[in-house]
């Protein structure tokens, strides 16, 4: 996929499993909560550090720590907290199953996780989705979505995305012109040709191809997306495109939709604050900065409050 980002949360030197599982038990147990510990334990070590804390904990005490968490917690705060605890991939596919339970589908959800992943990311989120549910996820995904869209999300499932690492230059030009056959050059849209494209093609060949089309059209691919594609697709699509391109711009994007709306999304925040921290979190908030000219932290200020405000904070790496 892209080249590694910029995390803002690395582990945690000198860290002991048992240290910090007594001090969690030690902040829960008896009358009142001990936020701020739980806060300064669970925000400063590694997913990895974390599950070796959990493990800690069911050995020695016999309980659950996510559970534990749950019931001293509430709000907001409980749920950013109950995501750092539980692996990347239960976390994701957690919200995975959130977009499509219920009435109606969060396609954006959906889009935002399976778009912006490599084919390998992909594949763990199947393994742990069946693992979970006990139904495969391309199954469910296929009962919540409908036409061009289900297509594409059903290829990045299955895992067709090609992860060799080689570009082929000759390859790109073809495919340039065989995007801009299927959109700009006709009248009306072959979508399948888009789907097979940007499901099957490395995210490095892609990114050649992206320049290719430029060449060939005179107008980028995200043009060509925007007056060809309509609806959830031209969504999918452009993600593809933007992850391609510069995924710190696109998480940055999406942070600020959440924030920025009437009322927050915080469920999309949480979601990728949790995600990218040691992954580009550092990345997004240079981009936050420069697209949007103020920081992400202060833009987290001005929506969240008290244990949760701090949680967030500490994550992004804010004062």
């Amino acid at each position: 996929m892209s080249p590694k980002g910029t995390p803002t949360l690395r582990p945690a030197a000198n860290f002991n499993a048992a240290e910090d599982g007594a001090a969690l038990r030690a902040a829960m147990k008896g009358f009142g909560t001990n936020e701020q510990a739980i806060i300064d334990i669970l925000t400063a070590r590694t997913n990895a550090q974390r599950q070796e804390i959990a493990r800690f904990f069911t050995t020695e005490y016999g309980r659950d720590l996510i559970e534990d968490l749950k019931s001293e917690l509430g709000g907001h705060f409980e749920d950013v907290i109950v995501a750092l605890v539980r692996t990347p991939e239960d976390y994701l596919c957690k919200q995975l199953h959130k977009a499509m339970e219920g009435a109606g589908t969060n396609e954006h959800t959906l889009i935002e996780i399976l778009c912006s992943r490599s084919n390998s990311e992909v594949q763990d989120l199947v393994t742990a989705y069946e693992r979970l549910y006990d139904r495969p996820l391309a199954e469910h995904m296929c009962g919540e979505t409908s036409g061009h869209f289900r297509r594409l999300l059903t290829l990045i499932v299955t895992g067709v995305r090609s992860e060799d690492g080689g570009v082929d230059p000759g390859r790109a030009r073809e495919q340039a012109e065989q995007l801009w056959s299927a959109g700009e050059g006709k009248l009306g849209t072959d979508e399948e040709v888009f789907n097979r494209i940007l499901a099957h093609e490395s995210f490095e060949q892609l990114r050649l191809i992206f320049e290719e089309y430029k060449n060939v059209s005179g107008r980028t691919i995200q043009q060509a997306i925007r007056d060809e594609l309509s609806g959830d697709l031209k969504e999918a699509i452009g993600t593809i495109v933007e992850c391609v391109q510069n995924p710190a711009a696109y998480f940055a994007e999406r942070l600020h939709k959440a924030i920025a709306g009437a009322g927050t999304d915080d469920e999309t925040m949480i979601r990728i604050i949790v995600s990218r921290s040691e992954v580009d979190l550092g990345d997004i908030k240079q981009e936050y900065e420069r697209l949007y000219e103020k920081t992400l932290e202060s833009a987290v200020k001005g929506e969240c409050s008290g244990d949760y405000k701090r949680t967030l904070l500490a994550l992004i790496g804010g004062p």
